[in-house]
């Protein structure tokens, strides 16, 4: 849910910052009473800035901006964000280029408790959840209000409101659709999470995402207003490493302040606290058109978009509900999008999508206009860099293949015939970082190599000992993945508690025609942490038995990839991906947030490949 760029200015990488907009200014309170401002902002739009009440009497700060030139009743484009409401000056028509093209009013607003806006500020809170006397408020009713005061007080619409947003503000999207106003017609929840414990920003399948977690918590609750942590020295992977246990987060640098990391300590367990924040149990009905929007890099965000389009999918029963996932980081449909890092897509993906079916799918609902029909599933597939269109996702055409650990590092799509192990020492005063060293913070305001790291050429852990590799003869024909991957893991530890790192990773050949420079590289397809506590309850973690081989299933998500001709099929296990992962103490306690330093111990985890016992990838293809 990343606040993408440090200050105003620095956002006119314009296309990102158009759904996760934010202000620059420290500005105090904005005044109580509701008469709006105008002024005009050249040489498009007019501006109106106004407190918009709801209904336990909070005003919101809004921020309203109208065509000059409008040429009919407009629909309202609608987006809610924590990260400041744009002032006066917002280049709209560059932020929102095919949208602007046809025309919008566009609605911009703190949410409370930020910035501008009235009110206590909670991190996701709950919706439907009374928390004391008064009317129910939460991120629906604000949103259901807001709507309503634009059409009671805004002219010139034709009476219907669309909503977006990217990260937080595509989770504010997805509240808003929960018990939508009247004049809500369409929404695109965009790298929405989903379930905070399960699958997205703040842990994976359990385990603590520590830095981001750590980093966005402070940013979000020292002040109003983003406040980036204050580290002393450039590679945090040190700075983690010599923090030592979580314990010593409070003690020695947030002092109880940071609600958000206070819950993260208080509830280390899939408890009631992460069951209500979690969308599953609220997701009942499709309320509208559904444009749910993922990237297949998103750092911080996969998990949420495909797991509410599924969800939703259940109860979709006139067609409404719509997946677009594409080449792309956390955002990164807001830019060009035809290079990752190193990679290169071969096309402007991030323009394709707004144009071909962003900008007609609001036409349509909202205005009525073109002869646009959804497809169930758009996704592009990397490796042929080609656009594909599906019934489903998964696709019901897809097979399920396993591809199976075999001894001497080998990896087939044939069972083990004999028996055996591979082992390794993980030391938790030694962890594997997650991607090459020095990491900056993730808000480094001279830029960062957090958004684009899962594209990492993966060589840089080649020759640490505590990674283990398994990888195919080069393919003879392609291999095109469309559907789930899982990864099907029997392990045993000396110890009584460890993670499992599983990465699917796409080897191209040392000689690369395409591309000169990218000759052996790995870049990584899929990939997810599970710490084995939970491997039978996420609720009641349990211990391991040391030495005891125990199955460990691991979601690694969905892909459509294309693994082309002459390529190599990776995968790599290791324990630890520091400090994305808080380490694992590897010996058992109750509570990793209060482990004590003599808790961290290394062990010796051994990864089986035997008949009975066939460590696996699953993985769903379709024909070549």
């Amino acid at each position: 849910m990343t606040r993408l760029f440090p200050q105003f200015s620095a956002r006119l990488s314009l296309a990102l910052l158009a759904l996760t907009v934010q202000s620059a200014a420290s500005q105090s309170t904005a005044a109580a009473a509701t008469q709006a401002v105008v002024t005009p902002v050249a040489p498009e739009y007019t501006y109106r800035q106004v407190m918009i009440p709801v209904r336990d009497g909070v005003k919101l700060n809004t921020v309203i901006f109208a065509p000059k030139d409008q040429r009919e009743p407009l629909p309202f484009l609608f987006i809610r964000t924590p990260y400041g409401a744009p002032e006066s000056r917002f280049p709209v028509a560059s932020a929102y280029p095919e949208l602007a093209a046809e025309q919008y009013i566009f609605v911009l607003q703190d949410i409370r408790g930020r910035y501008k806006s009235e009110g206590q500020f909670v991190m996701q809170r709950p919706p439907r959840i009374v928390d004391g006397p008064g009317p129910r408020v939460d991120e629906s009713t604000d949103a259901w209000d807001t709507i309503d005061w634009l059409i009671k007080n805004v002219p010139s619409h034709n009476g219907k409101v669309g909503m977006l947003g990217v990260s937080y503000p595509g989770w504010l999207t997805a509240m808003a659709m929960l018990d939508p106003h009247p004049a809500l017609a369409a929404v695109s929840p965009q790298a929405s999470p989903a379930d905070m414990w399960i699958g997205d920003d703040f842990h994976h399948n359990g385990a603590f995402r520590l830095s981001y977690g750590f980093e966005y918590a402070a940013m979000m609750e020292t002040s109003k207003e983003n406040e980036n942590f204050a580290f002393d020295r450039y590679d945090t992977y040190d700075w983690y490493l010599r923090l030592g246990s979580l314990a010593n987060v409070n003690t020695q640098y947030l002092k109880g302040k940071i609600p958000t990391w206070n819950d993260f300590a208080a509830h280390p367990n899939y408890d009631g606290f992460w069951q209500r924040q979690a969308m599953q149990s609220y997701l009942t009905r499709v309320t509208v058109p559904t444009l749910n929007v993922g990237g297949w890099w998103d750092q911080e965000d996969f998990y949420g978009p495909v797991h509410i389009y599924r969800t939703l999918e259940k109860k979709d029963t006139k067609s409404n509900n719509f997946l677009v996932v594409g080449p792309w980081n956390h955002g990164g449909w807001r830019r060009d999008g035809r290079t990752l890092g190193k990679v290169d897509f071969g096309s402007a993906t991030g323009a394709e999508y707004r144009a071909k079916i962003e900008a007609p799918f609001f036409a349509k609902y909202l205005k009525g206009k073109g002869d646009y029909v959804p497809a169930e599933a758009t996704v592009f597939e990397s490796g042929s860099n080609t656009w594909r269109t599906f019934s489903a996702w998964p696709p019901k055409e897809a097979v399920t293949k396993s591809l199976y650990f075999q001894a001497d590092g080998a990896l087939s799509f044939s069972a083990p015939t004999s028996s055996g192990n591979d082992s390794f020492v993980s030391d938790p005063a030694h962890p594997v970082p997650y991607r090459n060293r020095p990491i900056e913070p993730t808000y480094f305001p001279k830029g960062s190599g957090w958004p684009i790291w899962l594209t990492e050429d993966q060589r840089f852990v080649k020759d640490r000992p505590d990674v283990l590799s398994w990888s195919t003869v080069p393919l003879a024909e392609d291999l095109v993945l469309a559907g789930d991957v899982t990864a099907r893991l029997q392990v045993s530890t000396t110890g009584s508690d460890a993670d499992w790192i599983v990465k699917l990773i796409d080897v191209y050949p040392e000689d690369y025609a395409k591309n000169s420079k990218l000759g052996g590289y790995e870049l990584m397809v899929a990939n997810d942490v599970f710490r084995s506590r939970f491997r039978e309850s996420l609720e009641k973690p349990k211990a391991m038995v040391p030495n005891q081989v125990t199955p460990i299933t691991i979601d690694l998500h969905t892909q459509s990839y294309r693994f082309e001709k002459g390529h190599r099929v990776m995968v790599q296990v290791q324990s630890s991906w520091f400090p994305l992962i808080d380490r694992n103490p590897q010996v058992y306690v109750a509570n990793i947030f209060e482990a004590k330093e003599r808790d961290f111990k290394a062990q010796t985890h051994r990864v089986w490949r035997s008949p009975a016992q066939a460590s696996r990838v699953d993985v769903q293809v379709v024909a070549p």
